[in-house]
């Protein structure tokens, strides 16, 4: 068994060969000049970021969409070379590591290009947004950028009223923007694609301006997983697919109709062992709050892994974990770092391996499934697994 080998009571195991499928099927999908990438924020949606981002950019991903400047540095410490974009807020601290990485910064607002014009040093007759003079500072290295744009998602981006200003800023300061991207709000619903129609229409309209005020060599972006499997016009020049790279749909709707034709294969399974298993007589309480009394005589096998590792309290109950190719549900409360299992129909031995998330001879626990159960998305279940927990690559 493999964690016998690695001496370990929960670990998360990486599909090698999932992955590079999977990029392969992306491939596929998009047209030939446009660049796939991998959109590993969040510690890789829980698979781990430097143990994916190195089998993905073998696999053939053009470059990796992060979260913060300090998982792209981390990426490079890794040994990626390949393009990173930061998708989240960046501090104005963090400015020159950026630029020592070669890292490119998202900006998504007119004080974000104010903070990055006045880190640069610009001379003090520059006019910023608001008409202001800024004081002279010592010239720093500024670092490449992309500028978002809102056209619909309401949240981080420039709105296309304010372009015209936008534009000005970067002007007058010089500042070094390399690419233009918007992001979609409900591209997976095949149902309703006015709105991501609507939302790419305005993106082309501010791509028009700033190739009107002569830039006309910006990377452009609009796609994540959901508008790269839905239509080809919205590659553009790269596409961003995160949850699609780790053989998850953006949702179910979308493998219902897509499935047949794209075959993604799931990346990541969880896995635990038995720690001990005993008897329970009819009448006694089990776990934490006496919120469970065993109906009738039973066995119990004890899993050594809890809230604390990413499986949610709420899951006391209304969940199981595959042993033997068999169900064995969850009973009483999921605590910190142990959950127990009526294993009375199921015969196993302590050590046994515990599937928590994925497949187990022919039954399997998606992710998708899963959260289901507990009200909320596969992209939560997975993103909150615990850093800490080992990924093995198999």
């Amino acid at each position: 068994m493999k964690h016998s080998l690695q001496n370990l009571k929960t670990w998360i195991e990486i599909d090698r060969n999932a992955i590079c499928h999977n990029v392969k099927i992306f491939r596929s999908l998009v047209e030939r000049n446009t660049k796939i990438m991998a959109v590993v924020k969040s510690n890789a949606y829980g698979h781990g970021l430097w143990v994916f981002s190195k089998i993905a950019e073998k696999a053939g991903v053009g470059g990796f969409c992060v979260d913060s400047v300090q998982e792209g540095l981390r990426l490079r410490k890794e040994g990626i070379k390949k393009p990173i974009l930061v998708l989240g807020f960046t501090l104005q601290s963090l400015f020159e590591n950026a630029e020592k990485g070669d890292i490119t910064v998202s900006i998504s607002s007119i004080a974000g290009l104010e903070a990055l014009a006045s880190f640069v040093g610009a001379p003090a007759s520059t006019k910023l947004g608001q008409g202001k003079p800024t004081r002279q500072v010592q010239s720093k290295k500024r670092p490449n950028f992309h500028l978002k744009i809102d056209t619909g998602m309401n949240r981080h981006g420039i709105y296309p009223k304010e372009v015209s200003r936008a534009i000005s800023i970067i002007k007058s300061n010089n500042l070094p923007i390399r690419g233009i991207y918007t992001h979609f709000a409900s591209a997976k619903d095949l149902n309703y694609p006015t709105y991501t129609e609507n939302q790419f229409n305005k993106f082309l309209k501010v791509v028009s301006v700033f190739e009107k005020a002569g830039y006309t060599d910006l990377v452009k972006h609009a796609a994540a997983t959901g508008g790269t499997l839905v239509n080809k016009k919205y590659n553009l020049d790269w596409v961003r697919v995160g949850i699609g790279l780790y053989g998850l749909w953006p949702s179910k709707e979308l493998e219902m109709q897509l499935g047949d034709k794209v075959a993604l294969k799931p990346v990541l399974s969880w896995h635990t062992i038995i720690s001990e298993i005993k008897p329970v007589k009819k009448g006694e309480f089990i776990g934490y709050d006496l919120v469970y009394r065993a109906p009738r005589n039973t066995s119990i096998a004890v899993l050594p892994i809890g809230y604390w590792h990413g499986l949610c309290r709420s899951f006391s109950g209304n969940g199981s974990v595959l042993i033997r190719g068999k169900e064995a549900p969850i009973i009483g409360r999921v605590s910190m770092g142990v959950v127990i299992v009526d294993v009375l129909n199921i015969p196993c031995r302590v050590g046994d391996d515990v599937v928590v998330i994925g497949r187990q001879k022919r039954k399997e626990l998606s992710a998708h499934d899963l959260a289901q159960k507990i009200g909320t998305i596969h992209y939560e279940l997975v993103t909150r697994l615990n850093p800490l927990i080992e990924r093995c690559v198999v």
